[in-house]
C-alpha cells in the first residue's frame, strides 16, 4: 500500500479543499493511504503529519482555505530544512508528495525533484500568474468576488458623487483586477504590467465629469506602479526593476517578497488632489481569498486532484497537472514556474476601451 504525503503552500485560496477531497477520494480506489502533511514545507520540516480519511474529507467540497493549513515556508531558506525534510519522507515512509501551491511552493516540489524526490504539482493561486496552465484554481472566486464589490461600491459613489478607489489583490500580474474591472465597469483599471501616469487617468475620469457622470470607480492591482516620472511624490515604497511599489512593511518572507498594500490610499489622494474631487478606498484584501469557492472551481480543483493522482499511478513525477483549453494535462514542474504568467494585452486593449 502506498503512502502519498499531500500538502498546501503559501497564500489559502478557495478550492483547496476540493483538491485535497478528490485527492483521498482517488486514491481510495487504489487503497492508498494519503497523509495530510500540516502547514506546508513547514510541516514536512517539522514532522507534523495526520491520516486524511473519507470522514476528513466528508463536507469540506464547499468550504474555504485548507483543512491541512499552509505557510510561506521556504526549506531551501535555512540551513539543515532540506535534510529534514528527506528523512520526515523516509520516516513516514512516503512514496510520494502532491505540494498544492503557487510558484514559490512549486519552485520548491522542482528543486526536490531534481534531488530524487517523487513528486507532483497542482497549481494554485488566485492571481492566476502560474505559467503553463490557462486558469488555476481560486481565480474565478477572487474575480467574482472583487466583481460583486465593485457592483456595491458604484451605487454609493454615485449616490456621493465621489471616486472610489478598489485595491484589489495582484502582485506581479493584474489578472483579477482586469477581470474583475470589465465585468464590474470599472472606468479605470491598473494594473502592474502598464505603469500608469497619474495625469491621463485625471484627463480620463474628467471626461466622465464633462459628460455628467458625477462618479467613477478605479480597480488597481496592489502590484501596480506609476511611471518613473511620477515616483517622486511616493513614500513608503520599493525600487525594485525600475518599479516603484508601496510596500505595508520592508521586512520579506521566506522567498523574499514584501507585503504589498497601498497604492489605492497613495491613488486617492493623488485624484483628489488633482481633480478636487471627494475620493475614497476600498481594499479588498484577505476577502478575496476567504469563503467559499465558485461551482466553477470546484470542478477545476476537482479534476485537478484527480489527475495528480493519476500522475502518481503512472510513475509520471516531476509533473505538474495543468488546465489546457478544457483538458487536464502534465506539465513540467520547471516549466510552470519558469515565468510569471501576465495579463493578456489583448484582454486589457478591450477593458481600456471603457476607460474614461
Amino acid at each position: 500500500m502506498k503512502k502519498i504525503g499531500i500538502l498546501t503552500g503559501g497564500g489559502d485560496c478557495p478550492g483547496l479543499n476540493a483538491v485535497i477531497r478528490a485527492v483521498v477520494k482517488k486514491s481510495s480506489r487504489f487503497q492508498w493511504d494519503i497523509i495530510g502533511i500540516k502547514n506546508g514545507w513547514k510541516g514536512l520540516i517539522n514532522g507534523e503529519m495526520e491520516l486524511l480519511t473519507d470522514y476528513s474529507v466528508s463536507g469540506i467540497l464547499p468550504k474555504g482555505g485548507t483543512i491541512i493549513g499552509t505557510s510561506r515556508t521556504n526549506p531551501f531558506n535555512k540551513e539543515g530544512d532540506v535534510e529534514k525534510v528527506v528523512d520526515n519522507i523516509k520516516k513516514f515512509n512516503l512514496d510520494a508528495i502532491i505540494a498544492i501551491g503557487g510558484d514559490d511552493t512549486l519552485g520548491v516540489a522542482a528543486k526536490l525533484h531534481k534531488m530524487g524526490i517523487k513528486v507532483v504539482g497542482v497549481p494554485k493561486t488566485i492571481d492566476n500568474d502560474l505559467s503553463a496552465t490557462d486558469y488555476t484554481f481560486g481565480f474565478d472566486t477572487a474575480v467574482s468576488i472583487a466583481c460583486e464589490a465593485i457592483d456595491r461600491l458604484h451605487t454609493t459613489a454615485e449616490s456621493h458623487h465621489r471616486v472610489i478607489v478598489v485595491e484589489i489583490m495582484g502582485r506581479h500580474a493584474g489578472w483579477i483586477a482586469t477581470m474583475a474591472g470589465i465585468a464590474g465597469g470599472a472606468d479605470e483599471i491598473l494594473i502592474p504590467e502598464v505603469p500608469f501616469d497619474m495625469d491621463s487617468i485625471c484627463k480620463n475620469l474628467s471626461k466622465r465629469y464633462d459628460r455628467g457622470k458625477k462618479f467613477s470607480i478605479v480597480a488597481v492591482a496592489e502590484g501596480a506602479h506609476p511611471k518613473v516620472s511620477d515616483d517622486e511624490s511616493i513614500s513608503s515604497s520599493e525600487n525594485s526593476n525600475d518599479k516603484v511599489l508601496i510596500t505595508q512593511t520592508n521586512e520579506k518572507d521566506a522567498f523574499g517578497h514584501v507585503r504589498l498594500g497601498g497604492i489605492g490610499h497613495w491613488l486617492a489622494k493623488e485624484i483628489e488632489r488633482k481633480m478636487n474631487v471627494e475620493t475614497r478606498v476600498t481594499v479588498l484584501g484577505h476577502i478575496q481569498r476567504g469563503g467559499s469557492p465558485t461551482a466553477h472551481d470546484r470542478i477545476l480543483a476537482t479534476r485537478f486532484g484527480v489527475g495528480a493522482v493519476d500522475l502518481i499511478r503512472d510513475n509520471d513525477f516531476g509533473k505538474m497537472v495543468a488546465l489546457r483549453g478544457n483538458k487536464i494535462i502534465p506539465v513540467e514542474l520547471e516549466e510552470a514556474v519558469a515565468e510569471t504568467k501576465t495579463v493578456d494585452m489583448k484582454i486589457y486593449d478591450i477593458a481600456k476601451i471603457f476607460f474614461g
